[in-house]
């Protein structure tokens, strides 16, 4: 399954869309997975992601959950891991245990900061970034552990993904990291949301560049997944582009979405889904690689993908 879908990835000419589930502040993810199922979204799309913990806010287990959801639709998940909570010790045993319940699809993350959490007094691990997780994949799919001591038996290959921002004042700093974590062997990047066309080509460039100067043969085959995040209100489109790092809403966007909320919730609910599809089409469009963030609104990822 796991190998059939990276085949899907790197096949320049496949459409490739994958959905992000976060997992609930609950004991149990199957209201998320009824949503699922109640507008055919497995049947819609290459795979699913689960997050680890977003903002260092508690949240059921990515990894578990990941497992539940493989199970009931049959479709890979990609299984986040954030280094912030896990020491190389913990990082191993869970990618083995996971392996053996043929999770085998993970999204190596530094983590947000533990200070943004909802718990009292938490603490972040943060033994190294995102690239010693990448490291520790290297290792096992090697048969080895992270202190090269054989492991019997050996995991079933492991695909690891990485992330990147989706705009930098200096995109030759972000090709270099794409550099590094390709170097690490990640099989493919995600971005943050993309909101122009020509920045996902921008994009494009910078990471072919990036697969040339890497010295793994994997990234011969690497690609990179759009990230795309619909904007439904001002409030949003505001907030993304002041606040969160590495992503940029052209002017066009906030200035249309702004005056939109001038005329009511319904007015702005219209432009902000409008905006949102011809994004989505004209990114699929170009490069047909797209990975959907919704904060769980399946009916909106039913919607765009159509």
């Amino acid at each position: 399954m796991f190998k059939e879908f990276c085949d899907f990835l790197c096949h320049k000419t496949e459409k490739f869309i994958t959905i992000e589930v976060n997992p609930p502040h609950g004991a149990s993810i199957d209201g998320l997975i009824e949503d699922i199922r109640k507008h055919k979204l497995h049947e819609k799309v290459s795979g699913f992601s689960c997050t680890d913990n977003p903002l260092a806010k508690l949240k059921m287990s990515g990894v578990l959950s990941a497992i539940k959801i493989q199970q009931e639709f049959g479709k890979p998940v990609i299984a986040t891991m954030s280094m912030r909570d896990k020491n190389k010790l913990s990082l191993q045993s869970t990618l083995l245990g996971a392996n053996d319940f043929d999770l085998r699809c993970i999204l190596a993350l530094t983590g947000d900061p533990a200070k943004y959490s909802d718990q009292p007094e938490v603490k972040g691990v943060v033994e190294r970034d995102s690239t010693l997780l990448l490291s520790i994949i290297y290792h096992l799919n090697n048969g080895v552990s992270y202190s090269n001591k054989l492991l019997n038996p050996a995991p079933k290959p492991i695909y690891p993904f990485a992330v990147a921002n989706s705009y930098a004042r200096d995109m030759k700093k972000l090709q270099k990291r794409m550099v590094k974590k390709l170097n690490y062997g990640a099989r493919a990047i995600i971005t943050q949301p993309v909101y122009d066309l020509e920045g996902a080509k921008e994009l494009l460039e910078v990471f072919e560049e990036a697969k040339h100067q890497s010295i793994r043969d994997t990234a011969k085959q690497a690609q990179l997944v759009l990230g795309q995040f619909p904007i439904v209100s001002a409030r949003t489109a505001n907030f993304i582009n002041d606040k969160v790092p590495g992503i940029s809403v052209p002017k066009s966007i906030i200035d249309d979405m702004n005056l939109a909320s001038m005329d009511g919730i319904e007015k702005e609910k219209e432009i902000g889904y409008n905006l949102s599809k011809s994004i989505f089409d004209d990114v699929m469009k170009e490069h047909g690689k797209v990975h959907l963030m919704t904060h769980n609104r399946f009916d909106l990822c039913a919607k765009l993908i159509g």
